[in-house]
């Protein structure tokens, strides 16, 4: 390089080269101690929820009335990816998703876009709309959950002391939020006796009126005097039970008590819209989110304290116990990460020490913590934590960043051994290897950009990939043109003087110059057999290699998704779950033990969606003691399942996974307007799943219809009876489910007033009757004629066409295998549907395929980067060729390992894939750049290329050997297990086919199939 010889410089002046090796041990040390932690690195979730209730709607109504009208305010927002609305009877839920380029930064102004078009929205909404209510909290991920139980305790007075331990945890050091989550709305009854009602002649609205008239607060003016001014108070506030029970009611000239003629008690929202329990007993959640860029094991070591604190503090009888806890899984990644660093370290030096002596394996074991303790000081800089991404690309590097200290000091020995002394040798590293290594090394890095800038979901959260790995890289190349040398002056034993083409002549490497030599005579069958393997590689990873969007968490929850027909209500929903917890509950590897009824779980995973609102579903989190307790939990409900236990539900066990979160592996949506023409299809698509052996239980998302009861009445005869539908409604809401009269401001707290009728068991709803403005009671049969109807209990919206899924679990095989087996069965069914009606693919592919889509978009921006870099150093087209020519040559060691194992490819192996490229061809410059070297030395062009395969098979051999082993610690993991072994495979195979496919390739190229010179043979 042209660039003043670093190497040369580094051995002069001794003390500066130490001060700075010294400098970067303390720097690494304090970045790494310092460096924040997290389970996974924080990115932008990118949705927002909107709720509207309706009471008292159908879902035709709330889709036409309301729904289809928000949905089009929303489509007008820049960005705007896609809306999911789920509408049930009275409710539409619309999940909001925008399009994973868009900035992080602008998101919280995309939200706020959407909370003014509903707000603007709200006054044309049809009257009675609750709403739209927007959720921008949504993708708060809680670090942890904890639970406050206390048996026979009123949860009203729990609620008030758990409200107390959020005002303290909120204080805590770290914590962004703490919340209060699954409490059950409080209400006061009055239930009224309605034959005292009717005898009294007494309406329910004037008792209303008295009420409302005792509990409102209003300003009663204020004296202004010399001095303060004075406000003048009135008493209306009826939070005492008793102040409730002596509200006057006046009859004629008579006087009653709200008590005379009403039963008053403090209860819950009945029946409750979503509940919690614990350990099988009712439960409040605390939920903590912690702020971005804090340390997780220190900010978990502080929750820990509170938690410890609060429970000495507690009243007897309460407890409080975390359901779960980030900190755990942090301390496992960190611990685990720093074991599988010194197996590393040890494996490599070891190679080192075995390849070229104890001394210089000991001077490329010091290289490596030198260069991660400046990668750490660079994260450090960067503001990036510690966390999964992070902590797998560390693990990676340390395979990659020893090439550059052994190719110099390797440098350094073979010059030794042709008799230069030291320092000459050390400044001659950087003549011959600083610019190999160094375009190698951008090149290498290069291979990762895609991951670094996707514009996706996934490109945020593995990001930092690339970033780690080019930081370690870059750092390693310096470390080994200036820390090296000056470690390899001061290390390095003295070496006999053996001459240069001494060095080669040992009978192992005589061996190989005639391997070398036969590869290059028969070149042509040799890069023949390199590409028959190549394109054999190809076709098994398109049809034999099982395919994979994320693999599965190894974190110990077991996720029960119970799952009644549509419209079940959520009390019966609970008896299936209470008859799961009775079975856990005796199981001893379930260490926590949670239940969530009417919704899911709130965010305590990156990856896991919390399931909206749903009386017929609930969520039950079983955590077991470690991955093998988990497995055992898994297996035992299955059995139960499998047996039939639960008839009346659909129970689903599943583990948490990695990446974007996906409900269903298998899953298509038939799109149309018909609900019956929809079902129609979907059965159709369920049945050619059913033909799939690898297809677990397809169903439709829903298939079943409600019934409800329509009262036909006659206007006119209702109208000379002196009633209205609205009051007939009215009433018939008072008698069997109540309604809202007033609020009462009790403590921290408002609570709602709910007055209806006293319970009574009608046999049948001909018996209720209804209060006429006259006084009379009327049954209801006299009324109308009632009719038994069938509506759809929910409609689903995908981008604002109607469609139901169908969809399925998969075992054993991978979901995108089975997918896309099903939907090749499915092409006559596609070809045959009706205008206006299609089947798209859902699930893990259609999640898959967008992070697919992100990479791809950055992989021609790679490979210009590629050119440029292997340009640069090769200076000719015809060695920047033979150099890319070895790229895709790690496929075929990647497809056999992966079959081998029997590992599936996916996203994260995708990345090793990728990168795989950049590796094998630093190798292949540092290869040809030796080629080149020869030509300047004399020789001809065969001799050029066998002799450079046979120098420079040593250093690259020996760095792929040792980035191999260096990956081995990586299978063991669940998140990066199929990434390293495409490596590992991809390096081992692909540096091999290099070593013999780059000499045939250049003779190919090169036309020199002439016999070896007598020179390069002797």
């Amino acid at each position: 390089m042209n660039f003043p010889n670093l190497s040369a410089l580094a051995v002069r002046e001794r003390s500066v080269t130490l001060f700075f090796i010294l400098l970067s041990v303390c720097v690494g040390v304090y970045s790494f101690f310092s460096l924040g932690r997290a389970e996974d690195p924080s990115f932008t979730v990118r949705f927002v929820v909107v709720s509207a209730v309706w009471p008292g709607a159908t879902t035709e109504e709330l889709q036409t009335q309301v729904v289809d009208r928000l949905e089009k305010r929303i489509q007008e927002i820049d960005y705007l990816y896609n809306i999911e609305t789920t509408i049930r009877p009275g409710q539409a839920i619309l999940q909001i998703e925008f399009q994973d380029f868009a900035p992080g930064d602008i998101v919280p102004d995309l939200f706020y876009e959407v909370r003014k078009r509903m707000m603007d929205e709200a006054s044309n909404l049809p009257a009675g709309v609750i709403g739209p209510i927007v959720n921008d909290d949504f993708a708060d991920v809680y670090f942890s959950l904890m639970a406050i139980t206390a048996p026979g305790f009123p949860m009203r007075d729990l609620t008030r002391e758990a409200e107390s331990i959020r005002d303290r945890l909120q204080r805590v050091p770290g914590v962004l939020k703490a919340q209060v989550l699954a409490e059950r709305a409080e209400r006061v009854f009055v239930e009224f006796n309605m034959t005292y009602l009717s005898q009294l002649e007494l309406s329910p609205q004037d008792v209303f009126a008295a009420i409302q008239a005792h509990n409102q607060l209003l300003p009663a003016g204020a004296w202004e005097l010399d001095g303060p001014r004075v406000y003048l108070r009135i008493a209306a506030d009826l939070s005492d039970q008793e102040q409730l029970a002596a509200v006057p009611l006046r009859i004629g000239n008579h006087l009653l008590r709200l008590s005379d003629i009403a039963d008053i008690h403090y209860g819950y929202e009945d029946p409750p819209s979503y509940f919690v329990r614990a350990q099988g007993e009712d439960a409040l959640l605390l939920g903590v989110v912690m702020r971005s860029g804090e340390n997780g094991l220190e900010f978990g070591q502080r929750l820990g304290e509170f938690v410890e604190s609060e429970r000495s503090r507690l009243p007897l009888g309460i407890e409080l116990s975390v359901i779960t806890n980030q900190t755990k899984a942090i301390t496992g990644a960190v611990n685990l990460f720093q074991i599988k660093f010194l197996v590393a370290v040890i494996v490599v030096m070891g190679v080192s020490i075995l390849a070229i002596g104890f001394r210089a394996g000991l001077v490329v074991g010091i290289a490596i913590p030198l260069t991660l303790g400046l990668t750490f000081l660079l994260m450090k800089l960067a503001g990036i934590n510690l966390d999964r991404i992070t902590l797998g690309a560390l693990i990676i590097s340390l395979g990659l960043l020893v090439d550059d200290a052994i190719i110099a000091i390797e440098m350094m020995i073979v010059k030794m051994e042709s008799g230069w002394d030291r320092v000459r040798a050390a400044s001659h590293a950087w003549s011959v290897t600083a610019a190999p290594m160094l375009f190698g090394t951008m090149v290498t890095v290069a291979g990762f950009v895609p991951i670094g800038f996707a514009q996706s979901g996934v490109g945020e959260y593995a990001g930092n990939i690339f970033w780690v790995l080019a930081y370690a890289l870059l750092v390693s190349w310096l470390v080994a043109v200036t820390f090296t040398p000056y470690l390899g002056v001061k290390l390095l034993p003295d070496y006999s003087a053996s001459g240069h083409s001494g060095l080669y002549q040992t009978p192992l490497y005589q061996k190989l110059r005639v391997f070398i030599s036969a590869c290059v005579t028969y070149r042509k069958t040799v890069v023949a057999l390199t590409v028959s393997l190549l394109i054999l590689s190809v076709v098994a990873m398109s049809s034999v290699v099982q395919q994979q969007f994320f693999p599965s968490s190894d974190r110990p929850e077991v996720l029960i998704s119970i799952q009644h027909p549509q419209g079940t209500s959520i009390l019966t929903t609970d008896v299936t779950v209470r008859k799961l917890e009775a079975i856990l509950s005796e199981v001893d590897d379930v260490k926590s033990l949670s239940a969530y009824i009417g919704a899911g779980a709130p965010r305590f995973f990156i990856s896991a969606n919390p399931e909206q609102p749903d009386p017929a579903f609930a969520k039950i989190i079983a955590i077991g003691h470690d991955e093998v307790s988990r497995d055992r939990i898994i297996d035992m409900l299955q059995a139960h399942i499998h047996a039939g236990a639960f008839p009346e539900a659909r129970v689903r066990v599943s583990k948490l996974l990695y990446g974007p979160p996906v409900v269903w592996p298998v899953s298509f949506r038939v799109v149309g307007e018909d609900p019956l023409k929809l079902r129609e299809i979907a059965y159709q698509v369920r049945d050619v799943m059913r033909e799939h052996p690898h297809a677990e239980d397809p169903h439709l998302d829903w298939d079943e219809r409600i019934p409800s009861m329509h009262l036909v009445m006659d206007k006119d005869r209702i109208r000379l009876m002196g009633l209205t539908p609205m009051d007939v409604a009215q009433q018939l809401q008072f008698q069997l489910n109540g309604v809202p009269v007033t609020e009462i401001r009790q403590n921290i707290r408002t609570v709602q007033m709910h007055a209806r009728g006293q319970r009574v068991e009608h046999s049948s709803p001909e018996d209720i009757e209804i209060r006429t403005q006259e006084g009379r009671s009327i049954p209801l049969s006299q009324l109308g004629v009632f009719e038994v109807r069938y509506e759809e209990p929910v409609i689903k919206r995908f981008g604002g066409e109607r469609f139901l899924a169908v969809h399925a679990d998969v075992s054993g095989a991978q979901a995108p295998d089975v997918t896309a087996d099903i939907w090749q069965a499915l092409g006559d069914i596609r070809q045959a549907l009706p205008e206006g009606y299609r089947i798209d693919i859902g699930g893990t592919v259609e999640q898959s395929g967008k992070a697919d889509a992100s990479i791809q978009k950055l992989q021609p921006l790679m490979l210009v980067l590629m050119l440029i870099f292997i340009m640069l150093q090769m200076r000719s087209f015809s060695g920047t060729f033979i150099v890319v020519a070895t790229a895709p040559l790690g496929l075929v060691g990647a497809v056999l390992a992966l079959l081998l194992f029997d590992q599936p490819f996916g996203f994260v192996a995708l990345l090793g894939l990728i990168g795989l490229g950049g590796i094998l061809m630093r190798n292949t410059m540092i290869l040809t750049q030796q080629v080149q070297d020869n030509f300047e030395e004399g020789m001809n062009a065969r001799d050029a290329v066998v002799e450079a395969a046979v120098q420079r098979a040593r250093p690259v051999i020996l760095t792929a050997f040792a980035a191999v082993l260096a990956f081995v610690p990586l299978t063991f993991d669940s998140f990066w297990g199929p990434l390293a072994y495409v490596l590992i495979g991809g390096v081992a195979v692909g540096t091999l086919i290099t070593l013999i496919f780059v000499p045939a390739l250049y003779a190919l190229w090169f036309r020199c199939g002439e016999a070896p010179s007598q020179n390069a043979a002797s």
